[in-house]
């Protein structure tokens, strides 16, 4: 990193300047722009993120204060809301939606060797989906229910690293479902997801393309049992069966084995009751890996904590998604640079340091070396003493 450059601009060197310029033109971004380039937008964008900017106005304020700081740190146009919004509107968001998925091939080799609870050398991905809730009156294209508006995130997780390996933003009245049908699953890979993805066609094509998945069972499943295996019943399992469905249509959808698990939490006080079609895994690890799936909900809130996805800068499903895409290319820009720079500090306090310090001139580094050095008060020895 250059010396003489701020924090901001050091950090946008993690983005591949050539990718980002292939996404602007595969979607002709800059078509006829000449004041406030694509570039200009994501940068206004990524400064919104990472220093919790809440409006327009906001963004513009806090950027203008920084004066002549701004050319340095790559801005080259006008910044003014009204240019934002109107790029905010017009763009298309797939650019900023390609660019997460260049992130993402960027930081998930980074993660590769990261621990994540359980001892298993396969990939292993958690399923689901947070809901975005908006206001109907603003947002009338994502009508939910009577009286309310949403959007609803879907994301695969990579467990190593708790980093999205797909992300798609739909209407929330989309059920959670149809994400199975638009994976690509990987063979031998593990796809861990709650009961609302409990589609025993859309199973079956997993187990087809030889992936493995993890779910519950809903209570009125209807099986036949095969056969029994002994389990340790201190372990939390309290039965571990090879079963056949019975039901017609479930039956006819799934016609091969299923694994059943039943497992008691002693910490929820609750029984949980896993299916599988993995029968190599011990049922205490089948029992582990759903466990992990919590990965994905410490995700959702992390974001929703941390990050601008809850209030909106405009009204428009592109600007929607922009805003969503450019959070997660923030988070992204986070945890390579973390990796990159061999950080020992957590995400959420990178971002906060980031966000005091984003446009002070010093290496990198130094700013998150200086976060724990001693501070030395110099004495006064001639002061004299109040008390005797």
């Amino acid at each position: 990193m250059h010396i003489g450059q701020t924090i901001f601009a050091q950090l946008m060197h993690f983005i591949p300047a050539h990718e980002f310029h292939r996404c602007v033109d595969r979607y002709r971004g800059d078509y006829k722009v000449s004041t406030f380039p694509c570039w200009d937008q994501f940068l206004c964008m990524a400064f919104a993120q990472l220093t919790g900017r809440e409006s327009l106005r906001d963004i513009e304020t806090g950027l203008r204060a920084m004066g002549s700081k701004l050319y340095h740190a790559g801005w080259r146009g006008h910044i003014a809301r009204s240019n934002l919004a109107d790029a905010n509107e017009t763009r298309d968001y797939r650019i900023y939606a390609d660019l997460a998925q260049v992130m993402i091939a960027t930081a998930r080799p980074l993660y590769a060797q990261e621990d994540f609870g359980v001892e298993l050398a396969q990939t292993v991905y958690a399923l689901d989906a947070t809901t975005l809730d908006l206001c109907r009156a603003l947002f009338p294209w994502a009508r939910y229910r009577a009286q309310n508006a949403a959007v609803k995130m879907h994301t695969l997780l990579d467990l190593r690293g708790s980093l999205p390996a797909y992300i798609d933003v739909k209407p929330a009245k989309i059920h959670e479902i149809h994400t199975l049908d638009e994976l690509l699953p990987e063979p031998g890979s593990f796809y861990v997801m709650d009961r609302a993805y409990l589609d025993f066609q859309r199973l079956y094509n997993l187990h087809r393309e030889r992936a493995f998945f993890v779910t519950r069972a809903k209570s009125n499943l209807k099986f036949k049992r095969r056969c029994s295996y002994d389990v340790d019943k201190i372990t939390g399992v309290q039965c571990d069966q090879i079963i056949m469905l019975t039901t017609h249509y479930p039956a006819q959808k799934y016609p091969e084995p299923l694994r059943r698990i039943r497992f008691n939490d002693p910490q929820r006080q609750k029984r949980l009751v896993f299916l599988t079609n993995n029968f190599e895994l011990p049922a205490e690890t089948i029992a582990q890996l759903y466990k992990a799936r919590w990965h994905i909900e410490q995700f959702f809130k992390w974001i929703k904590q941390h990050l601008r996805i809850k209030s909106f800068f405009g009204i428009s499903e592109n600007a929607v998604k922009v805003q969503i895409w450019t959070a997660i290319s923030a988070y992204l820009l986070i945890a390579i640079m973390k990796k990159e720079l061999r950080l020992q500090q957590s995400l959420y306090t990178i971002l906060q340091v980031l966000s005091m310090s984003l446009f002070e001139k010093m290496p990198i580094l130094q700013a998150f070396s200086q976060q724990y050095a001693p501070v030395h008060v110099q004495q006064i020895y001639k002061q004299l003493s109040l008390f005797d």
